[in-house]
């Protein structure tokens, strides 16, 4: 069984936990245009449903196995720091995973681009 993940973070190419990834099959860049805010935890960013916001949200698409995502179910804390959501893709519904903890005092991502925001917060 395979289902679909959009990942925006740490787990994007390029980035430190991207090797989690490593079985499954890169669908493409993905542009979510609102409904989401991203903010910037330190380590890695939190990405928390807000229907107000009209920022993009940038990410990636794959496909994945029921054993991975497992894995990433445990690298995200989920249930409790992270909980999925499906999110409607040009490939179809895809999980997303979304913050479930406070972000007070975190700045937000106003582009949406987790991976354009370390390159230049460095």
């Amino acid at each position: 069984m395979s289902c679909k993940v959009l990942v925006y973070g740490t787990l994007r190419a390029g980035q430190s936990n991207h090797h989690w990834l490593k079985t499954a099959d890169f669908l493409g860049a993905c542009k979510l245009d609102s409904g989401y805010a991203l903010y910037d935890l330190g380590l890695y960013p939190a990405l928390l449903e807000n229907h107000d916001c009209t920022l993009p949200l940038y990410g990636e698409v794959y496909k994945v196995d029921n054993l991975t995502l497992q894995a990433l179910d445990r690298l995200e804390g989920y249930p409790t720091l992270y909980e999925r959501h499906l999110v409607s893709t040009v490939w179809g519904e895809a999980w997303v995973y979304t913050y479930q903890l406070s972000i007070q005092g975190r700045p937000q991502i106003m582009t949406g681009d987790w991976n354009v925001y370390v390159k230049h917060r460095q």
